[in-house]
């Protein structure tokens, strides 16, 4: 089964803490919780190991490799504690200087690819994520990639003088709520989800 050391681990835990740590829903028979990731509730059966997607026109579906890493690492590391409401990049929380680099560098350039020669098309891929507008760059949004990890990306236009650019900012708490390895997961479902999303509405 994928992710079985995950399972073991959230298997230990009260769900009902869990549910609470999570700013997620608990409920009982079968006992399981509920939490939104992106455009999706995901339901977490923690008696037969199983994660449901469910979209946004009512359709279910087992929750993908990516989807379950996210939403166990999730489940297991979440904090019940505020937003720090401070931006830093990536190579600012702890331990991401060394580890977003590489294989595991930040997907900025799907975004500038995406969005370069149409920033407003970010604003457009995001409104079904209940996205926020912000003032960065030529345009920005924040939205909840998980209940308490919230993301903020940054994109400035391509024009004949320079290449399009992006960021992807975190909340300074981020990496207490969520190992790197699934933080970074994360970032790139999101990045994978918006782009898609992008593509449809334009």
């Amino acid at each position: 089964m994928a992710h079985e050391g995950l399972w073991e681990q959230l298997e230990t835990l009260d769900p009902r803490e869990t549910a609470k740590r999570a700013g997620c829903r608990y409920l009982r028979e079968p006992d399981r919780c509920v939490l939104t990731m992106l455009d999706a509730q995901y339901e977490v059966n923690l008696g037969d190991r199983s994660i449901s997607a469910l979209r946004g026109d009512s359709t279910s579906e087992r929750a993908g490799f990516m989807e379950q890493l996210c939403v166990l690492a999730y489940l297991l590391n979440a904090k019940d504690i505020p937003l720090a409401e401070k931006l830093v990049k990536a190579e600012s929380l702890p331990g991401g200087q060394f580890f977003f680099r590489g294989l595991h560098s930040l997907p900025t350039e799907k975004l500038e690819k995406a969005f370069g020669d149409d920033p407003e098309g970010l604003i457009r891929a995001s409104q079904r994520f209940d996205a926020k507008q912000c003032e960065f760059g030529d345009a920005s949004i924040r939205l909840l990639a998980l209940p308490c990890i919230p993301l903020t990306l940054v994109i400035w236009r391509r024009d004949a003088e320079f290449d399009a650019r992006a960021s992807i900012l975190f909340d300074q708490t981020a990496a207490t709520q969520l190992p790197l390895d699934a933080l970074g997961a994360t970032v790139n479902l999101t990045v994978k989800t918006l782009v898609k999303a992008g593509g449809a509405s334009g």
